[in-house]
């Protein structure tokens, strides 16, 4: 055991997850490189949990912090913020939202637990509709509407909520579905609850529930949900915290795979945008965010320094076109992977879009999901080069692959490779 493993281990909580049996520590970063302590270099499928959206050691976001950094790093919301004002201006434009209104907050808990307070104060309401399998962040708020119990330590709740089917297409008891018969199955379950139920606040729901295993429901659910809840005056609130920014290479935001019947009420957004950085948000239209009848403040959200960040990684981004690298690349890295899977038992599939891929496994001649498989191919991979993660229901047994969106062909054959051997190794 390292000495610093046995600090943390002595000062932080038992709760802490940590990856690894023998846990590194990353130094320093480059590209889609990373390397450890002792000097270890490794191709980074995982980017930070999905905040590493470009790539480490970007020139322009590094010039972009230093130069902010030698100005001034922080004044709070109570004062007029240039950089906080342009990078508002910048995400409300590619939002999609009509008139919108940007709060920004340090993380994705937090622009979660925004988004569901002006909710539930716009529509009067505690109730609030979320899906089976999600998260939405670790705050009580958001802890509290998270329907994934290994990610859900209390049952406790400021808000009384309602899961829904319809997050996770191959499993549950709307799988053996085709897909329009799933998303009239989803419908028809939801209106359901509505009818036994006061009328809720709202819907919160990742278009790729990224905890969960980077599942998805059939494109048009969610417009669908909509159609639905446009009926009730129920909001609909989309965590884009980890989809969001082109990641998934089809659409800028994940809620465009669902767009028939408009944008959301409300989006989140967190993780990437920052490149690292910590950087939340919520844009809503502006009545949604207006509703509020007291005063607010953020003392660390949209500080001048994250949001220099955000506007040279944002720009980065747009200028080089990273949501079609992640459609070109990421399509190539899915069709690679599947001719794997096509080959090992234990793979049960391959899902995902852009960079955004997760392969779950089970026991093999089973549909029962295999938790240590999925631990053991992690080491596996580590150990020769490759940094992924994992995640996937109570059961934790999908990798997850989200590497920064600026990845190579040749980085993504060269993970492939290592992902492909790091399987056949479990199985």
């Amino acid at each position: 055991m390292s000495d610093l493993y046995s600090r943390h281990r002595r000062v932080m909580p038992d709760w802490l997850a940590l990856y690894y049996d023998d846990p590194i520590e990353i130094t320093h970063g480059e590209g889609r490189h990373v390397w450890d302590s002792d000097g270890r270099r490794y191709l980074d499928f995982f980017g930070g949990i999905l905040t590493t959206m470009t790539a480490h050691a970007l020139p322009e976001v590094t010039k972009a912090v230093s130069e902010q950094a030698g100005r001034i790093l922080h004044s709070s919301t109570l004062y007029l913020n240039r950089p906080m004002v342009e990078l508002a201006e910048r995400v409300a434009q590619v939002s999609g939202i009509p008139d919108a209104r940007v709060f920004f907050t340090t993380s994705g808990t937090e622009a979660n637990d925004a988004a569901l307070l002006l909710a539930t104060t716009y529509r009067r309401s505690n109730t609030v509709l979320a899906m089976r399998n999600s998260y939405h962040g670790r705050s009580f708020s958001t802890v509290g509407i998270t329907g994934n119990r290994s990610w859900s330590p209390t049952s406790l709740s400021p808000l009384q909520t309602l899961y829904v089917h319809g997050g996770v297409r191959t499993r549950g008891p709307f799988a053996h579905l085709d897909d329009r018969a799933f998303i009239d199955a989803c419908v028809a379950d939801l209106k359901d609850v509505l009818g036994h139920t006061r009328p809720p606040a709202a819907l919160i729901a990742e278009p790729v529930q990224g905890v969960g295993g980077f599942t998805s429901p059939p494109d048009g659910l969610y417009a669908e949900f909509r159609a639905l809840l446009n009926a009730y005056g129920i909001l609909w609130i989309s965590d884009e915290v980890q989809t969001g920014w082109g990641r998934t290479g089809d659409h800028f935001w994940g809620w465009q795979a669902h767009a028939r019947s408009g944008p959301p009420d409300i989006v989140t957004f967190a993780k990437g945008i920052g490149n690292g950085m910590s950087i939340g948000g919520v844009i809503a239209r502006s009545e949604i965010m207006n509703c509020l009848d007291a005063n607010s403040i953020s003392t660390f959200g949209g500080t001048q320094i994250t949001m220099a960040a955000g506007l040279a990684n944002l720009t980065y981004l747009l200028e080089h076109d990273l949501q079609g690298n992640a459609r070109r690349v990421g399509g190539l890295l899915i069709e690679r992977l599947r001719s794997v899977a096509a080959q090992l038992p234990g793979v049960r599939e391959v899902r995902g879009r852009g960079l955004m891929i997760g392969i779950e496994l089970v026991k093999p001649g089973t549909d029962e999901a295999d938790p240590q498989a999925a631990a053991a191919v992690l080491e596996a991979a580590r150990a020769g080069g490759l940094l992924i993660g994992k995640g996937g229901g109570h059961d934790t047994s999908a990798l997850r692959i989200a590497p920064p969106l600026s990845l190579t062909v040749a980085e993504a054959e060269e993970g492939a490779a290592i992902l492909e051997s790091a399987l056949r190794s479990a199985y």
